[in-house]
């Protein structure tokens, strides 16, 4: 109601005019014209605020209407919905107490048909491991029967793989016999040479040294063998004759005009015994051999 009364505020008065009168001795009739001309604004302005507070007062008595009016729409549609509401909520108390009945209900049931499941499935196990008992016998005599055949058959290829090894054995020994031990190029009594390679496996058989077999052609840059790098320079096939040149230890050597089983002896910061290199065939800018290099490798 104060924003309305706010509204419709009257508006302020008209000022008051204002006479001044004349100093002086004038007439009488001069003043009495000028009283009269006030008492006559005085009425009009007061007739003008009677006629605005009685608007006012019928539009403030329009406007409380029509909040009365208002106000008892909002009480009546807010027990409407209290109503409505009451009604729901009842409607959901009985769907929930129903739902729960049904719960029960159902939980009952379940019990009843986990355990008869339970039952169903503990005379299926049974019967199931049963079976499987029965083949695990059936399966174990088998096994014992093969094992048995096995075994037989196990006893008759052991005594054959003796017999090979044993074979094997004695050629090696006589490959091993056959080898030849001769002085390499820097006159220190090599190890055991091999020109083929049935006797090179048979050097790696004994393992006392390292064996790297190499396979080299003719090219500007050395090739690695072993912890060693080896150039060819010449390869006289007609003559099996090579030249190489050795890099160890940062060193180049140059082995000259040597010839196929030949060994070649180098020292190395390595080992205290020599490398040795063998080129067991030489063909056209190629050569085919083996480096052999000791076991133990300590400083000179």
């Amino acid at each position: 109601m104060s924003d309305f009364q706010n509204q419709y505020q009257p508006s302020q008065p008209p000022p008051q005019p204002t006479y001044t009168i004349p100093s002086g001795d004038g007439g009488s009739g001069v003043k009495i014209a000028i009283l009269f001309g006030a008492v006559l604004a005085l009425i009009a302005a007061n007739v003008y605020l009677f006629l605005q507070i009685d608007g006012l007062k019928q539009q403030l008595a329009q406007n409380q209407q029509v909040l009365v009016d208002e106000l008892g729409k909002v009480r009546e549609t807010s027990s409407v919905s209290a109503a409505s509401a009451r009604q729901k909520m009842d409607s959901l108390r009985d769907e929930l107490e129903a739902a729960r009945r049904q719960q029960q209900m159902a939980v009952g049931q379940a019990k009843v048909d986990a355990t008869r499941h339970a039952e169903e499935l503990a005379r299926k196990l049974e019967q199931q491991q049963r079976a499987v008992e029965q083949a695990v016998r059936s399966e174990i005599k088998e096994v014992e029967q093969t094992a048995s055949n096995r075994i037989g058959e196990v006893s008759s290829e052991v005594n054959t793989v003796r017999t090979e090894v044993s074979n094997t054995k004695g050629e090696l020994d006589k490959t091993i016999a056959s080898l030849k031990s001769v002085a390499g190029d820097l006159g220190v009594q090599s190890g055991l040479i091999a020109t083929n390679s049935t006797e090179l496996a048979a050097l790696k058989a004994l393992g006392e040294r390292n064996y790297f077999e190499f396979n080299l052609t003719k090219t500007k840059q050395p090739q690695r063998v072993g912890d060693i790098l080896v150039q060819l320079k010449r390869a006289d096939q007609k003559r099996n004759r090579f030249t190489v040149d050795v890099v160890a230890d940062d060193k180049r050597v140059e082995k000259k005009d040597r010839t196929v089983n030949e060994p070649i002896q180098f020292y190395t910061s390595k080992a205290r015994q020599p490398y040795e290199m063998v080129v067991n065939a030489v063909g056209k800018d190629r050569i085919q051999g083996y480096l052999a290099t000791p076991k133990v490798t300590l400083a000179r």
